[in-house]
């Protein structure tokens, strides 16, 4: 059931989205993934950020405004948001939740498809798939999307990428780009050889959700910590060192490293989102990048 507070932050969403698709966010999107037909669709007039090597220079002429030429192209791609919905979302040290921001993050990426006349579908997972809504083109399906996004209550709380990945080779969807939202802290015997699959099969882009201690842990000294996943407590030393001579901190960044090196072989542009409100300057960031990469 949807709330009225589930209700208000996904109005909050759209509007925020509708504003900044008045930027160059909406053009670097269209240019950065591109559909997989050519056929020419309709003319319209130019928008910031739209391919300039679109443009129509003689109906510019003649209607007096620059106009370019919209191919099938922009509304033959298939969008699928994979969220990871396992208790490890359930964190934030500042006050946002991780799981928050994703589902504001994934709201905002149904959105901006919808606006691009995509097809969007998404796949919530914890060490099960929670939930598989199939891609659709049309706003009754961006909304059933946005409302799991808010309201999903996952069966199961830990974390296990691989039976996501399988249900997502198996698929075999073509010219699909799969935005994968989660904080990426997996450790499974045959996640990376799914992950490499994946990265074949579908565009990739991870979009990794990262608090700021799980960048730069603080010593505090002696610290409870619970596993959101397994409920287990245990009280940790945080200037401690590991049998290996590391501590907490040289573990978090050597995960992120791992991650980099994980994302750099397969080819998989990332996204480093952290747990704040103000992420849609991160999106802009990357699509402008991918969008110049592909001049």
């Amino acid at each position: 059931m949807i709330t009225e507070e589930i209700r208000q932050k996904i109005k909050r969403i759209k509007i925020q989205t509708g504003r900044v698709m008045h930027t160059t966010l909406s053009g670097d999107y269209a240019s950065a993934f591109k559909g997989s037909g050519l056929e020419f669709d309709q003319l319209r007039e130019y928008q910031i950020g739209d391919d300039v090597r679109n443009l129509d220079w003689n109906s510019s002429a003649k209607m007096n405004r620059l106009m370019v030429k919209q191919f099938i192209e922009e509304r033959d791609r298939t969008i699928i948001l994979c969220v990871d919905v396992s208790a490890s979302s359930i964190y934030g040290s500042a006050g946002l939740l991780r799981s928050e921001l994703i589902a504001q993050v994934g709201a905002a990426l149904a959105f901006i498809a919808q606006h691009h006349k995509d097809k969007v579908g998404a796949l919530f997972f914890s060490d099960v798939v929670e939930e598989w809504i199939p891609p659709k083109r049309s706003s009754l399906q961006t909304g059933m999307i946005i409302e799991k996004m808010f309201g999903l209550k996952p069966r199961r709380k830990q974390t296990n990428p691989e039976t996501a990945l399988r249900f997502l080779i198996d698929l075999r969807k073509k010219n699909t780009i799969l935005f994968f939202l989660s904080d990426w802290f997996f450790d499974s015997p045959v996640y990376e050889k799914l992950l490499k699959v994946a990265a074949v099969e579908y565009d990739l882009v991870a979009l990794r959700f990262l608090d700021d201690r799980e960048q730069k842990f603080i010593d505090i000294g002696l610290l409870e910590i619970e596993d959101p996943e397994t409920g287990k407590r245990f009280t940790i030393d945080t200037a401690a060192k590991n049998s290996t001579g590391q501590t907490i901190q040289t573990v978090l960044e050597g995960r992120l490293i791992q991650q980099k090196r994980l994302f750099d072989k397969y080819k998989i542009d990332y996204v480093d989102i952290p747990l704040r409100e103000d992420f849609f300057g991160h999106l802009a960031k990357y699509f402008h990048a991918r969008t110049k990469r592909q001049i």
